[in-house]
Formats: C-alpha cells, structure tokens, sequence
C-alpha cells in the first residue's frame, strides 16, 4: 500500500483517520498541523499528503504547495468540513488534488486514497 502523511488539526479525528488508514493497509504518519507536516515531509518520502484545509500556522493549500515542491509528484487529498472553503477546492484541482468534504465515511476515504494511489 501506501506511506500517508495525514495533516488534521482535530486530534480525535486525526486518530480517527489515521486508523482506518491503517487498517486499510497503510503506513500513516499522523500530525496535528502545517509545520509538523512540513518536518515529516523533509525528513522521508510519503505516496499521498491528506490534509484538512483549515489548520493552525499554514492551511492544506499552503502546506500541499510546500510538500509538492519537497516530493514531486506527491499525490494530495483534501479534507475539510467547511463548504465554502471547499469551494476553494477548485484551486486544489490544478495540483491533481481529491476535496473530501467532511462529513465523509471512512469508507469513502479509504476508496479515495487507494484509487489516488493506484493512478
């Protein structure tokens, strides 16, 4: 499967997310915001950022252009719970990015992922 780096500021749906992930198959490196993204992504290579949009210090999009120029290629997922900033998604559509929209079933996103993964 895949290495996932997950970015989400909210530490119960981080754990939440980072254990269907798991479960899924993946290695998943779990972090609470932009900066610590940002560290973990200078420090190894990931397959896949999954990152809410809306976090403290630096938001998805800042932290996805960040990492893209770290590891080229990296595939990026969005997740968010606010429907405008959602709208903003459309920007995240140039990299090649999915925008889950939160609420979302684990199941959902665990078919989101491996499909990004596998193309």
């Amino acid at each position: 499967m895949g290495r996932i780096l997950l970015a989400e500021d909210d530490h119960t749906m981080r754990t939440f997310l980072a254990r269907a992930l798991e479960r899924a198959g993946h290695e998943v490196f779990a972090v609470a915001d932009g900066m610590e993204a940002l560290k973990a992504v200078r420090e190894a290579p990931f397959d896949l950022l999954v990152a809410d949009i809306v976090m403290p210090s630096m938001d998805g999009f800042q932290l996805a252009e960040r990492a893209e120029a770290a590891i080229p290629g990296l595939k990026v997922m969005f997740i968010t719970g606010f429907a405008a900033v959602a709208l903003r998604g459309r920007d995240a559509v140039r990299h090649g990015a999915k925008v889950l929209s939160k609420p979302f079933h684990l199941r959902e996103l665990v078919e989101q992922v491996d499909h990004m993964l596998k193309n």
